[in-house]
């Protein structure tokens, strides 16, 4: 049996999600609450396999309590489902360990889904959730292939947009030609370029050097 606990400052909505959940064969709604502190005292007392939890709650908002679940009842999923799909509300949530986000707009057959997964120790996030989460992935990305550039190579990029050759970019940094050379093409891998010209143009435009 899938013990289920609602926990919405709405009635309509924890009525809605209780009939999902009683319509669905070996699921069970093990408790409701309509404030984020007797959510948190419900779920220690009854041990849910998963929380359909508001964000927006009276005495401690969803983020608080997931974080408190999240530490205190490990093998409980919590499923965040609100109204707020702003960048900084999900990755909070997210960040306190919720293991499903979906939003109210979506269907009642998501929020199966959602609760399905989550009972089969799965995660589950609506579409705007998976296009932010996919967003901040490819952002991780870039920012960490950004960053992995060293100050040497950045200096070399900076006397190539300027217009120097490797004989004087030696020179200037005191370096050999070798070494010059070796910054360049690390540089130049780590930018996914082949030519110098192209590696110019995605240093200017990721502000790694100055025009």
């Amino acid at each position: 049996m899938l013990r289920v606990l609602i926990a919405d400052d709405h009635e309509l909505i924890r009525r809605g999600v209780r009939n999902v959940v009683e319509c669905h064969p070996g699921w069970e709604v093990c408790g409701e609450a309509d404030d984020g502190q007797a959510a948190l005292d419900l779920a220690m007392k009854e041990r849910p396999d998963v929380v359909v939890l508001d964000v927006s709650l009276p005495t401690m908002n969803g983020v608080g309590v997931t974080r408190r679940l999240h530490q205190d009842l490990p093998n409980t999923s919590v499923l965040l489902y609100t109204m707020h799909d702003e960048d900084d509300t999900i990755s909070g949530g997210l960040g306190a360990g919720a293991r499903g986000y979906l939003l109210k707009t979506d269907s009642a057959a998501n929020l199966e889904a959602a609760i399905s997964s989550l009972g089969a120790r799965r995660t589950y996030f609506s579409s705007a959730v998976s296009e932010f989460l996919l967003d901040a992935a490819v952002n991780d990305r870039k920012r960490s292939r950004l960053e992995s550039f060293t100050m040497r190579e950045l200096e070399v990029a900076q006397l190539i947009a300027e217009g120097n050759s490797n004989k004087q970019i030696a020179r200037k940094l005191v370096r050999s030609i070798k070494t010059v050379e070796c910054h360049r093409a690390a540089a130049m891998r780590k930018a996914g370029v082949r030519t110098a010209a192209e590696f110019v143009r995605f240093a200017i435009k990721q502000n790694l050097i100055q025009a």
